[in-house]
């Protein structure tokens, strides 16, 4: 009201003053009055305009939110279970990072691919020492036995407190320190038995011809890991064994080749049984020391986009070649054994691989945690996807396990010699 007082005493002064002069101004005055309105007017539907606009830009996000994991029934239902927890459980004391650590892995795990995996700080940690080369552990290879749905050790390195405590390829990992490794992933149980320098760990084994479980304590140490070994056998045979593809296997084979040339040898036996793969940078740079010009291999994510990792053909390997594998020889092994395969560089001996034909990569969090997904279908030169198939090989070769235990002889390295001999004769 007191503007409206004050407005109203202005004209009747200028009315008072000057008739025409305050009609004149009287009527600017309203022009005036009508444009301030016109812009206030604008001004009110712009910013009702935008109010609306970032409304409905808010309940856009509630709506792709409540089609998604994270929206507002799940948030709600997490907080009763974080307040039944708080109030009812029985312990006061519990790890709310733990807690947190819980749900992003159960995340990650309903999605029901062994081979997708949340890294707490500490398991990424672990994971960074073991591509290194270097780890505190019992120095075994650890894979997954599809059939039986349980971890069991695919490889002993030479010297290691595995291969102290005798453990063999085969043996089935039953339990870890009286627990059981029934439902956990396999980077879960690897976890457990990996541990600080000097620290032991209890297994609890099954070992195909045993009557009954087998119990042993290993105790953990510094594991170097010697992905590469190589060997002179008799008529001027190469033998090279690739444990597993770290970032360092690269230049140990390259290192491991140069020797062999060295002693000119006239053949290569790669031995690839019992190696669970690695990283797909360092097989193919093997690949690229060995493969003509082409496609080594190829990958396919789910929008279809193919990408090629290629070889420009100059390091050809100009001997024969004969690959060692068995059912334990997984994921970059296959790529590799299967480029060989499909050029027709070399001849493939033992049985049937694991079968594992796609690509998973590692992401950063950004807060110290990682999260590793499935991102890929991988396929040989030919356009094989092998994962859940394997690679045949040319040459079929049960391992006499037997044998090998009792006379150190290992029937399927003498296969591959005896086919390399066959391809030098000729």
């Amino acid at each position: 009201m007191e503007n409206e007082i004050k407005e109203n005493s202005v004209p009747e002064q200028i009315v008072t003053s000057n008739d025409n002069e305050a009609e004149k101004r009287l009527n600017r005055r309203f022009i005036s009055g009508i444009l301030v309105g016109a812009f206030c007017s604008m001004f009110i539907l712009i910013v009702a305009t935008i109010c609306f606009m970032i409304v409905r830009g808010r309940h856009s996000v509630v709506s792709s939110n409540e089609m998604g994991v994270l929206n507002n029934t799940t948030i709600q239902k997490i907080q009763v279970l974080e307040h039944l927890i708080d109030t009812d459980y029985y312990k006061s004391d519990v790890d709310k990072n733990a807690e947190a650590d819980g749900m992003y892995k159960g995340l990650v795990d309903s999605l029901g691919d062994p081979y997708s995996v949340y890294y707490t700080a500490d398991e990424l940690k672990d994971l960074q020492e073991v591509t290194k080369g270097v780890y505190y552990g019992i120095g075994a290879y650890v894979s997954l036995d599809t059939e039986k749905n349980a971890p069991v050790i695919s490889g002993v390195m030479d010297g290691s407190p595995a291969a102290e405590a005798e453990l063999m390829a085969g043996d089935i990992i039953y339990e870890v320190d009286k627990e059981s490794t029934q439902g956990l992933s396999l980077d879960e149980v690897v976890a457990k038995i990996k541990g600080e320098k000097g620290t032991s760990v209890h297994l609890t084994l099954i070992r195909e011809g045993s009557s009954g479980s087998i119990e042993v304590d290993v105790t953990r140490n510094e594991i170097e890991v010697p992905t590469v070994s190589t060997e002179v056998l008799e008529d001027g045979i190469g033998y090279i064994k690739i444990t597993e593809f770290d970032t360092i296997t690269a230049d140990q084979f390259t290192d491991g080749m140069a020797e062999l040339r060295e002693n000119d040898v006239k053949g290569i036996i790669i031995d690839l049984r019992n190696n669970p793969g690695g990283n797909l940078t360092t097989v193919c740079d093997i690949s690229r020391q060995l493969l003509p010009k082409g496609t080594i291999v190829y990958t396919v994510d789910r929008e279809g986009n193919r990408q090629d990792y290629t070889c420009d053909g100059t390091h050809q390997i100009e001997i024969p070649v004969v690959v060692l594998v068995n059912q334990y020889s997984a994921s970059a092994s296959e790529i590799l054994a299967g480029a060989i395969k499909d050029y027709n560089i070399g001849k493939i001996v033992g049985v049937t691989t694991f079968g594992k034909g796609i690509v998973q990569s590692v992401f950063d969090l950004k807060d110290g945690t990682a999260v590793k997904l499935t991102v890929s279908d991988y396929y040989t030169p030919n356009g094989y996807n092998i994962h859940g198939i394997g690679i045949d090989p040319d040459v079929v070769v049960e391992l006499d396990a037997e044998k090998l235990q009792n006379e150190k002889v290992d029937n399927q390295k003498e296969k591959a010699i005896e086919v390399m001999k066959g391809l030098l004769d000729n």
